[in-house]
């Protein structure tokens, strides 16, 4: 599957988005519950804007040595008996975990919520192989039942309402209970247990890796990622190259910071920690344990004005309260990385030629960057990819290169600018009488909206009147 979901333009996706009834009624409540619930846990916090200050400290001093800190985890983790595999490329990392999954003869594999095995498209790929690979996050295994995609980096099936998730278990599982979430739940637990039993290989994302002693932190609500590393004889965990912080002081910081922000806990449920396979004397964990670490166009972003967009700590704060997220969902971008984390990131791991609409799906009102818990100032990123697409790649649409070189043309002189205002109230008529949004090569930017009339007399004319009136 990849970072990119389906082929529609964006405005397409947009507009489907837009008009289902589904979405309209699941998104929004999802996203005020979510909001309030982190603004309850930062108050409780106390000074939330110092702890933002330390997050981004430890964020920005991370990504800047970064060579230094992954060199330090993959030593240590060798240390203590596990692999670790340094991929630059989605097929470089697909290809090891294959090998890995083929060298122990895997039947099935148990994977609990990882984005980074979503970018690289790593299901497709061990499936391909002859394996069964299980989801065990509950939304993860509610959009794979349904054969979806994820629409919100902390609640995948966000986007679901409980009678369709009742109806995917109904279908695709035989369940016959009612929508109450505790039966759903429930349910899905009793259908996953047998799952992590039988079980060859387990795989896991990485919420933190903990530099200086070769540990991986999996922060989660479900105690998925426990069984998905207890049970199985082989694990392997999946990174981004950029999630990593140098120590556990800096760990503690960043944990509070995404539970706060992501769902308004002061603590997740589960912390799971782990420093590869067991060592001798411990009751459980794998026999086997491999890091891979995923770079996939992330080194292209270190040294770059945008930079600080691998700050990110995937708490979707700023999709929680991201206006345009709210009328349109996660689908609709297109990509696995949805709101204005993914407009930013999206482009820089995919392109402009594929991506070049995402850094206009904003309003630019900053609300992201004001609750980012790292402070990486996103709606500023956004604009500044704007900047690029217009100025540097020449990717404006040809009506708006047009549109604007006419305008520099027409505003540059003065006498052609008395006559465009002139021609504009000749013209008022024809412009307002069209319904939808003006004429068909706006329409698009005014949606549904009817422009106003224009007035029958010039700013410029009016006010000459009031100043011969007053007897100047």
């Amino acid at each position: 599957m990849g970072i990119k979901i389906g082929n529609a333009a964006f405005d397409v996706r947009a507009d489907e988005a837009l008009q289902d009834p589904d979405v309209q009624r699941a998104v929004p409540p999802a996203q005020e519950r979510l909001q309030s619930v982190r603004l309850k846990a930062v108050d409780e916090l106390g000074d939330w804007e110092r702890w933002r200050d330390l997050g981004e400290k430890i964020r920005s001093h991370t990504i800047e040595h970064l060579d230094y800190y992954l060199t330090e985890l993959s030593e240590n983790v060798a240390k203590r008996g596990g692999h670790v595999f340094f991929a630059e490329t989605a097929e470089e990392a697909n290809d090891y975990i294959e090998q890995v999954v083929r060298q122990k003869q895997a039947k099935k594999v148990v994977k609990s919520k990882s984005m980074v095995t979503e970018e690289i498209g790593l299901n497709p790929v061990l499936e391909k192989a002859g394996c069964e690979v299980v989801e065990t996050d509950l939304g993860e295994y509610i959009i794979q039942l349904d054969h979806d995609h994820p629409s919100h980096f902390i609640g995948p099936a966000l986007h679901k309402t409980k009678e369709q998730v009742r109806d995917i278990f109904t279908e695709k599982r035989g369940y016959a209970g009612t929508e109450k979430p505790e039966e759903l739940t429930q349910f899905a637990r009793e259908q996953l247990r047998k799952e992590f039993l039988s079980a060859d290989v387990g795989i896991t994302g990485c919420n933190f890796a903990i530099a200086n002693s070769g540990t991986v932190g999996i922060v989660t609500n479900e105690g998925n990622a426990r069984l998905s590393t207890t049970v199985p004889k082989t694990q392997i965990t999946v990174m981004g190259m950029e999630r990593l912080v140098p120590t556990w002081e800096d760990f503690e910081v960043m944990v509070s910071l995404l539970c706060r922000s992501a769902v308004g806990q002061k603590l997740s449920t589960y912390v799971t920690c782990l420093s590869g396979p067991k060592m001798e004397g411990e009751a459980d964990g794998p026999e086997e344990f491999h890091l891979v670490i995923v770079d996939n166009g992330r080194s292209g972003i270190l040294g770059t004005e945008f930079q600080s967009a691998l700050h990110c700590i995937r708490c979707a704060a700023c999709v929680n309260v991201c206006p345009v997220y709210r009328h349109i969902g996660g689908h609709a971008y297109g990509s696995i990385y949805q709101g204005p984390i993914g407009a930013v990131l999206t482009p820089l791991l995919g392109g402009y030629e594929e991506y070049k609409e995402l850094p206009y799906a904003s309003s630019l009102c900053a609300a992201c960057t004001e609750v980012c818990p790292v402070r990486i100032p996103l709606h500023e990123l956004l604009y500044k990819h704007r900047q690029r697409i217009v100025q540097d790649e020449g990717l404006a649409p040809a009506g708006e290169k047009m549109a604007m070189k006419t305008f520099r043309t027409v505003t540059s002189s003065s006498r052609l600018y008395r006559i465009s205002t002139k021609s504009a109230t000749v013209a008022r008529g024809v412009i307002a009488g069209m319904s939808k949004g003006g004429p068909k090569p706006i329409r698009g930017w005014t949606g549904s909206r009817n422009l106003p009339s224009v007035g029958k007399k010039r700013f410029r004319d009016l006010y000459r009147e009031r100043r011969k009136g007053a007897g100047e």
